[in-house]
């Protein structure tokens, strides 16, 4: 792998402008974007940090649960429930997990949150 020369702006502008070489990158492969990226500390292959949003009222109804009885289920105020419902307020990653839990393994995750 050849040596990489790093320049600073100031050498940049100085050494003409930093002119783009349209044929090198039109040659430029997939492979040698993502080295770059992940040279760069951004590897586009690698699993999100975030995770989408949950739809909380599709949850919740395809469990057939009022906003009240969810939000006793779950642990949280009714109002809280409202106010993810309609996008008011975001989701702390632990409910963001929970919810996804409730979502895939809705049968086990009841179990395990029924009061003992």
């Amino acid at each position: 792998m050849a040596d990489t020369v790093r320049m600073t702006l100031n050498q940049i502008t100085a050494s003409g402008g930093g002119r783009v070489d349209r044929a090198r990158l039109a040659a430029t492969t997939e492979a040698e974007i993502r080295r770059h990226s992940v040279e760069d500390g951004d590897d586009p292959l690698a699993r999100p940090l975030y995770h989408p949003v949950p739809d909380v009222q599709a949850i919740r109804e395809r469990l057939h649960m009022s906003q009240e009885a969810f939000a006793a289920t779950i642990g949280v105020p009714v109002a809280t429930i409202r106010n993810w419902e309609q996008r008011r307020t975001g989701i702390v990653p632990a409910a963001r997990t929970l919810l996804r839990i409730l979502e895939r393994e809705p049968d086990a995750a009841l179990r395990a949150l029924a009061q003992p």
